[in-house]
């Protein structure tokens, strides 16, 4: 067979890359040969630690093979179990979690993470017969989901731009501790504090929201009374485009609601444009 002359690594990227038709085939994909990924000017610092959570040792082993070449510090697990003691020992910056394991699988593993480690980015693998699986995942607090079969690219990008947006938020954090109030944007009763990113009920708690809900509120407090197609939300507050089968910006949207919303099944703050979107209304 052709691909036997590939290394290891290509070689089981064929399983999972949906790029074999392309003129640099895996070799390009993969990161050997010609067309390198690694690309130094967005390598993430040193410290940067994945955990790569699936029962399938081949996608494991190419997984952090995959992004040990673009930088990351990868760590592996067959399941959940594991996931948690690693978990206990060194926190990941984000986690790439298959949600069909035996035993505990995907979603509780990030309910867990979610609760007990909030900072986590957490992106979850699908297959495409799992919209009820991917539709709960955003849910429990997922920041994405890629489903299989995936290209490697894509996986690469999508766990940039979450650690990009857990990154902002945080240096977001650091600088606006003491914010003024004009950096707040009320939605409904509560107030999202732009600099901070952070959302803040009526009395003053933080509410929880993750990083994709944040910037999600702060593209419609940009934009107030101005409806938003899907399309435009995917671009400007999720930088990936949206196609007639995704149910995420739905999804968060549902969440943000009950966050906000007064009643939730008669939303004042966040309206739903039929055959266009969503309206972000002022208070």
């Amino acid at each position: 067979m052709k691909h036997l002359a590939l290394e290891p690594c290509e070689r089981r990227a064929a399983m999972y890359d949906a790029v074999r038709t392309r003129p640099e085939g895996l070799a390009g994909a993969v990161g050997g040969g010609p067309r390198n990924l690694l690309d130094k000017n967005k390598m993430p610092g040193p410290q940067t630690t994945l955990l790569v959570v699936d029962d399938e040792p081949e996608l494991r082993g190419l997984l952090a093979e995959y992004f040990g070449r673009q930088g990351f510090a990868v760590q592996t697990a067959g399941d959940a179990a594991t996931a948690r003691s690693l978990v206990a020992k060194a926190l990941p910056a984000l986690a790439i979690l298959d949600i069909n394991m035996p035993g505990e699988n995907g979603l509780a593993l990030a309910r867990w993470l979610r609760e007990a480690h909030p900072a986590v980015g957490i992106v979850m693998l699908t297959t495409a017969s799992e919209a009820v699986d991917r539709i709960v995942g955003l849910e429990l607090g997922a920041d994405d989901y890629v489903p299989k079969p995936f290209e490697l690219r894509e996986l690469l990008a999508r766990v940039r731009a979450v650690l990009r947006r857990l990154q902002e938020g945080q240096g977001g954090a650091a600088e606006g501790a003491a914010a003024p109030a004009t950096t707040r944007v009320a939605f409904g009763a509560c107030r999202l504090d732009l600099e901070q990113r952070k959302l803040f009920s009526p009395d003053g708690a933080e509410v929880e929201i993750t990083a994709a809900e944040f910037d999600l509120l702060a593209l419609f407090a940009r934009h107030p009374n101005r409806p938003l197609n899907r399309d435009q939300i995917m671009e400007q507050a999720h930088n990936r485009g949206w196609d007639v089968f995704d149910r995420s910006i739905d999804l968060r949207i549902m969440r943000l609601r009950r966050k906000i919303e007064r009643n939730p099944d008669k939303p004042e703050v966040i309206k739903t444009v039929r055959n266009v979107g969503y309206v972000y209304i002022p208070a």
